[in-house]
């Protein structure tokens, strides 16, 4: 199993951890071929409109696109949740519009810029730890997208088929079941390939 992570900006050496100890291999993504090897993708944190502009700058907006059309599975976390959103609040254009979700970027404010809570997720045993660093929120969902978790009444943590994303930073703690649970996302990808 290979899980690449966008490598444009954000703390891409520390999901790579998290995704070798949940048993696959990390690699740091920052050519537009790279995709062809993977069987996952992450779309780490960072600024977002920083990442935006970078992923146009070196092609990666239409390649993720048609990476994730395939069926292969993408995960945002914090800024990356942005990127992956069809509607960011107070803006008119978005990034990739792969989740029926809006968005609000530093929802938290930066009274609270950052904190550390345990969230319970759904369908992961026992409590996450989650790093929220000027998080963003998701402010509303579509039909088709289930909600993982919430904190405070606002969600945190949603998936829409092979779409995973996330507030917070799973990254910069040592619990890294969540990488784990998209680990599992991409090897049900693989497994119909498998039996043909």
């Amino acid at each position: 199993m290979k899980i690449g992570v966008l490598a444009l900006q954000g703390a891409v050496t520390e999901h790579i951890r998290s995704i070798e100890r949940a048993g696959a291999e990390g690699l740091a993504i920052k050519q537009v071929q790279q995709l062809e090897e993977l069987d996952g993708l992450i779309l780490p944190g960072g600024e977002s409109t920083t990442i935006g502009k970078l992923m146009r700058k070196y092609g990666f907006m239409e390649a993720i696109r048609a990476f994730a059309a395939e069926g292969k599975p993408v995960f945002g976390t914090c800024a990356g949740l942005i990127v992956m959103a069809k509607h960011i609040a107070g803006q008119e254009e978005a990034h990739l519009e792969l989740m029926d979700m809006t968005v609000s970027r530093n929802a938290f404010g930066r009274q609270r810029e950052s904190f550390e809570t345990d969230l319970p997720v759904k369908g992961i045993e026992e409590t996450v730890r989650a790093v929220f660093i000027r998080a963003p929120l998701i402010e509303s969902v579509g039909e088709e997208v289930e909600v993982l978790s919430t904190y405070k009444d606002e969600i945190v943590t949603a998936r829409q088929g092979h779409l995973l994303a996330c507030s917070y930073h799973p990254e910069l703690t040592d619990d890294y079941r969540l990488h784990a649970y998209f680990v599992d996302m991409a090897r049900s990808y693989k497994q119909p390939v498998q039996n043909q």
